[in-house]
């Protein structure tokens, strides 16, 4: 077995330890139970520095695509996902570091884990909820504002129910969570202008009533944000019909007349 699949089985095995679930053991595991998470985190260590290199020594282009490939074809990417909030802060940022780099890797044309993530669109629905968890929410940030960069994705979360609750999270009292979840809510307006134009235009109404919510927040700052986002990408040259129809609706015309009284 080639050294970087090997390394692969090993993290498979790991997790599927640490997790508990029933998949078919490609290695005799070496550890119980009570060892596993710190197995999996040395193995997510060993797999970051054999992505992206230890500072010293560049990584090997061709393993990096092969092990893409299997972490496809044998389902890691999900479990990587599902066994997110169990691993420690080391860990999690190891994680989501390899996350970002498997997601950039192409073969051919196409993005191998970007295809295995379209077939399981329930890890961005996971994503997205993990933001209701501390220890893990500004991981899962990261991760999702990665995969919003391919469009595919970028238009499922937000055609998704799951989509709504970012109207939530950026209200959180959390001020670091809501700030990434804004974070996370811009990219996911502004990143692709035409499939966003598309979104606003056969969920105006609905969109459109959500947001009011935050632009008369009781919170000053969400207030003063969501002004300042709304004019962004309103002015956004394919959102030229959506703003124009916008600031003709009269229940729209009175909140910003609102807001520009003083407090």
């Amino acid at each position: 077995v080639p050294p970087n699949v090997h390394l692969l089985l090993m993290l498979y095995n790991s997790v599927c330890i640490q997790v508990g679930c029933k998949c078919e053991a490609h290695l005799e595991p070496a550890h119980n139970h009570g060892n596993a998470l710190e197995d999996v985190e040395k193995n997510i260590f060993t797999l970051r520095e054999t992505l992206s290199g230890d500072g010293e020594v560049e990584p090997n282009q061709d393993h990096v695509l092969q092990i893409a490939l299997e972490i496809c074809k044998e389902g890691v990417l999900s479990l990587f996902v599902q066994n997110l909030p169990s691993l420690g802060w080391e860990g999690r940022k190891d994680l989501a570091h390899c996350w970002c780099i498997l997601l950039r890797q192409k073969v051919d044309e196409s993005h191998c884990c970007v295809q295995y993530i379209e077939n399981h669109v329930d890890l961005l629905d996971f994503l997205v909820v993990c933001y209701k968890n501390l220890e893990v929410a500004l991981n899962c940030g990261n991760m999702l504002r990665e995969c919003i960069k391919y469009p595919s994705l970028a238009k499922y979360i937000l055609e998704s129910n799951s989509f709504e609750l970012f109207f939530q999270y950026v209200e959180l009292p959390n001020f670091d969570i809501a700030s990434d979840a804004l974070n996370t809510f811009k990219d996911l307006l502004t990143r692709h202008e035409d499939a966003v134009s598309e979104f606003l235009i056969s969920h105006y109404e609905q969109f459109f009533e959500l947001y009011k919510r935050l632009l008369t927040s009781d919170n000053y700052v969400t207030r003063r944000q969501s002004v300042k986002f709304l004019s962004e990408f309103l002015l956004e040259a394919p959102n030229a019909q959506i703003m124009k129809r916008y600031i003709l609706e009269v229940r729209y015309l009175n909140i910003m007349m609102g807001l520009l009284k003083p407090p």
